[in-house]
């Protein structure tokens, strides 16, 4: 796909916040330092407030600039669907990528792909968080299937998400591509100074967990492993940055029964993306205790700031994070993640830099819009046959 050509990106964007939202504004991006055409299509209603789990929905930072954002569909409205899909497909836009991560969002976009693609010769790709979620609910796999069904080809970011999709549909054109870095939250600074803008003493070495905090995510296993005595009287506190999404009790009660409360610093405001810098550079190691997951985010982030990680092996985490060359990959069990952090604080902070700087040169945007293009011939090839 040469440049100029027109694409649209469906999905979450500004005033939108989180990781999708920053994934789909990235990924514009990219298409734009290429000379493409793109713009995106967000939501200006995304969940019913009663079915969202945080404080808000909506960034407090500034418009994102050089982007072209249209707040235009709505989550529940089948009339806008199809108000949606029709401007779409009569923008005549060569190709559509919409990203998804939720069967909810399954009858909006599954809709709107039908009537985009309805005697056109645009193409639709989507790009796939998660076919099957997390926190499984009834219909899913129901509501899934249309979504499906709905697209010419797929883009998994992790293997096991390739393998779920073969479930559903063996034919189509689907690829693996890893989640690419985020690197647009800041540079790489001096952690004293980030220490310094978070008011934190620099004797201290520091944990990072980090984003939403959902029980598939492994907060309680982290918790139980840092109550262990062995880290009673060392120089490190665990930071836990990041909105809650579920109940907080159960976390509160493990601080309180470890008597965690100096040792614990709980961040737990959304971080808007101004303010992540300061977290991931101030950090020593970032952990990742998940019990479940595809991929994640915050692997890239953690890469593109230049930090080891301890991570579970569960999903595609394993994929992305070597074992011993950047970091741990351990069972999601409180002792294994426990003796990960053991062993990588007795560590000095530089001994996995070198396998960090080489492995994140492989999560390029570049790599992304490759596969992608890869993805369209093979559409193109399909529609020949």
């Amino acid at each position: 796909m040469g440049a100029n050509k027109k694409i649209v990106i469906v999905g979450q964007a500004y005033p939108l916040r989180g990781g999708l939202a920053a994934y789909n504004e990235r990924l514009a991006r990219a298409f734009t330092e290429q000379a493409y055409d793109v713009s995106i299509e967000s939501f200006k209603l995304q969940y019913p407030s009663f079915l969202f789990p945080g404080k808000t929905q909506y960034s407090t930072d500034p418009p994102p600039k050089g982007l072209s954002i249209n707040t235009s569909v709505n989550s529940i409205n089948p009339f806008n669907w199809i108000r949606v899909g029709l401007k779409i497909r009569k923008a005549r836009p060569d190709l559509v990528i919409i990203k998804f991560w939720l069967p909810f969002m399954a009858p909006c976009f599954g809709t709107i792909a039908r009537i985009i693609r309805w005697k056109r010769k645009t193409k639709l790709i989507s790009i796939i968080d998660n076919i099957i979620p997390h926190e499984k609910r009834a219909f899913d796999r129901t509501l899934a299937n249309y979504f499906v069904k709905g697209m010419h080809a797929f883009i998994a970011m992790s293997k096991s998400v390739l393998t779920d999709l073969d479930t559903f549909n063996k034919k189509k054109p689907k690829l693996f591509s890893p989640h690419p870095l985020y690197d647009h939250f800041g540079k790489i600074e001096n952690r004293e100074e980030a220490l310094k803008k978070l008011g934190l003493d620099p004797q201290f070495r520091y944990l990072l967990f980090f984003g939403f905090i959902r029980d598939y995510k492994g907060l309680d296993l982290l918790l139980e492993a840092f109550g262990s005595k062995e880290f009673e009287n060392q120089k490190v506190k665990l930071i836990v940055a990041g909105e809650f999404y579920t109940d907080q009790k159960l976390y509160q009660d493990i601080i309180e029964k470890h008597q965690m409360q100096a040792r614990v610093i709980m961040d737990n405001d959304f971080i808007p993306d101004s303010k992540v810098a300061d977290y991931f550079n101030a950090a020593d190691v970032v952990v990742q205790p998940y019990k479940t997951a595809t991929q994640s985010g915050v692997t890239q982030i953690a890469y593109h700031f230049e930090k080891p990680m301890i991570v579970t092996d569960v999903g595609g985490l394993s994929e992305i994070i070597p074992d011993k060359k950047v970091g741990y990959v351990v069972q999601p069990e409180v002792d294994e993640v426990s003796k990960a952090i053991q062993k990588i604080l007795q560590l000095p902070s530089e001994k996995f830099l070198e396998n960090i700087k080489l492995e994140k040169q492989k999560y390029s945007w570049d790599r992304m819009l490759e596969t992608i293009n890869k993805l369209l011939k093979m559409i193109e090839n399909d529609n020949k046959e």
